[in-house]
């Protein structure tokens, strides 16, 4: 049997539970939709887009403004998408002991040879069976004779994985903008890959696109119990560690200064609500890498506490009781709605830029009078 030079990746749900500063493995059954996924659904997100884009579009003629264009890096979103199907076709195959051989990344698929007929049908039902209810996951398989299996996404799921990442990004433009005090704008899909944002009154269009060229530092880092951090801020820390605020409180956290993890290993982050509780909470999801890696570092670190980091702020300490082999989690810590959603978009905003290209940057002048 052929081991890729790759880790299986999982999407188990794990929760932390940052205000008991436990971390444990309890799959959840149900999280209340984020709202902005209930507005899609019944199109009122399009109805208060095109509200938006009209009355910005009326403030653009009086005032005049910035133009600003993003293109969604496609080719870098089809190669995430075959790595992570790569990973899961890897764990399909080891927890279903089926025998194979040259498993690869071939042409915007996978490729792999199963000899036994039962192996390949095992595979196809719970490939088949992850996808179900998610269009942007759905897969064609091919047969193509003496074993030879290729799997790659559907056009309609590719399609859907773009929208999903157009989405995101919007989403995170709009917080950032917000964060940057920025009042008046329209951030609109433009045809399928785009994204035009228009900033009534801004003629400093560089000025803003500085702001999403900034990658926020995300980063999950283990915490250093050697001293306590009072006494490392007000001496001499242990080396490669410091000292750092939490998100909302004054509590003081010695951590390493090393990420064992960051935001280019989140693929997914958005807020929602408990199942259990109905607090505000954000969701993340590893991608395949970044599953791996977690579940190494649980592993090896049991009993022990770990920070996640955003922009040299701790927003949760959990502790590790056990390995966590799954690639989603949820952070929860006495949080506003608005406090989850700013705390998702920061987690998705760590790997966002890389997707984004700068395509046009231009000062709209007032129409004339």
């Amino acid at each position: 049997m052929t081991t890729p030079p790759r880790d299986c990746a999982t999407r188990l749900f794990i929760t932390f539970a940052v205000t008991t500063g436990i971390l444990t493995s309890v799959i959840m059954t149900s999280v209340i939709a984020v709202p902005r996924a209930a507005l899609a659904e019944d199109g009122q997100l399009d109805k208060m887009r095109a509200k938006i884009s009209a009355f910005i579009g009326d403030k653009m003629e009086k005032l005049g403004g910035s133009r600003i264009v993003y293109k969604v890096d496609t080719d870098c979103l089809r190669e995430s998408v075959v790595t992570d199907l790569r990973d899961d076709v890897y764990k399909n195959l080891r927890e279903g002991k089926i025998a194979f051989s040259g498993l690869a990344i071939r042409d915007g698929g996978v490729e792999l040879k199963i000899a036994d007929v039962k192996g390949r049908e095992q595979l196809a039902r719970k490939l088949a069976s992850a996808a179900e209810g998610l269009p942007s996951h759905a897969l064609a398989v091919t047969d193509g004779g003496d074993g030879l299996v290729r799997l790659a996404p559907t056009n309609a799921a590719s399609a859907a994985r773009l929208h999903e990442l157009v989405e995101d990004a919007i989403a995170m433009i709009e917080q950032r903008l917000k964060e940057a005090g920025v009042q008046l704008a329209s951030v609109q899909p433009d045809g399928t890959d785009r994204i035009r944002i228009l900033l009534p009154g801004v003629m400093e269009p560089e000025r803003v696109t500085a702001v999403f060229a900034r990658r926020v530092k995300v980063g999950f880092r283990l915490i250093d119990l050697s001293m306590p951090p009072e006494q490392a801020q007000s001496g001499t820390p242990p080396a490669g560690t410091e000292v750092l605020p939490g998100f909302k409180d004054k509590s003081l956290y010695l951590v390493a200064k090393d990420s064992v993890l960051d935001g280019d290993d989140i693929s997914y982050a958005g807020p929602g609500f408990a199942s259990a509780t109905k607090e505000p909470i954000a969701s993340f999801r590893f991608n395949g890498r970044g599953t791996r890696r977690f579940a190494h570092i649980t592993e090896e670190n049991i009993a022990k506490p770990f920070a996640i980091v955003l922009d040299g702020k701790v927003i949760s300490a959990p502790v590790i009781r056990e390995p966590i082999t799954g690639g989603s989690g949820q952070i929860s810590g006495n949080f506003t709605l608005e406090e989850a959603n700013s705390v998702a978009m920061l987690l998705r905003a760590g790997s966002l830029p890389g997707h984004l290209g700068l395509v046009e940057q231009q000062v709209v002048p007032p129409a004339k009078p």
